[in-house]
């Protein structure tokens, strides 16, 4: 694969990432947090420490250090609207899963290990937010439409991995991927039930 290939598409990761960050972000201050799961939440902070440990530690690759560094300060701003000291238990909980998935394997068998651990822990950390949208009945909160960019950045990252034959984070990148386009399906279906509820409201006030 040309290497210019690579790099675009390692930046158009990043950018996308941005985007998909940044409108949760909005979303999150023009609608409450209604929906909005903690835990998952708190994992993306955890996880972005990770491959920031990983770009600088293992890969030396500019662009992953990026695509997680500066997405880091809209999570940590989201976490913290949802209550992290009242609910510290689930921010604990999130910590100690990212350690034992994400950290531990790396002082026991290597990065490459860390980067499968972080792969299963990637695609289950979006159980959380999955689990909200199935509770709920109206997820204000939860743009759908982040979720879907969420989806498209991994498909990105999947052939920058593939170029640089980094076969452990591709296979942990695309099934958080699938994992985030069904949080997006899952939020789509939030959305417009909430529309009918309202619509059958105003029909029968």
């Amino acid at each position: 694969m040309p290497h210019l290939v690579i790099v675009a598409a390692a930046y158009a990761a990043i950018t996308i990432g941005i985007v998909s960050t940044i409108i949760q972000f909005v979303r999150l201050l023009r609608d409450g947090v209604e929906g909005v799961s903690l835990a998952t939440w708190s994992l993306f902070v955890f996880t972005s420490g990770f491959w920031v440990s990983y770009g600088v530690l293992s890969s030396h690759s500019l662009e992953v250090v990026l695509g997680s560094l500066l997405v880091w300060p809209f999570q940590m701003y989201i976490v913290s609207r949802l209550s992290p000291l009242r609910e510290w238990a689930t921010v604990a909980k999130s910590a100690l899963f990212s350690f034992a998935l994400m950290f531990a394997p790396i002082f026991l068998w290597g990065w490459k290990a860390g980067v499968y651990g972080t792969g299963v822990g990637m695609t289950l950390m979006r159980g959380p937010q999955f689990v909200e949208l199935i509770k709920v009945r109206r997820a204000e909160g939860v743009s759908a439409l982040s979720w879907y960019t969420s989806a498209a950045c991994s498909g990105f990252w999947v052939i920058y991995y593939a170029g640089d034959h980094l076969w452990a984070a591709l296979l942990a990148t695309a099934a958080a991927g699938v994992a985030s386009g069904a949080i997006g399906v899952l939020a789509t279906i939030r959305h417009v039930q909430a529309r009918r509820d309202e619509r059958s409201l105003v029909v029968t006030g």
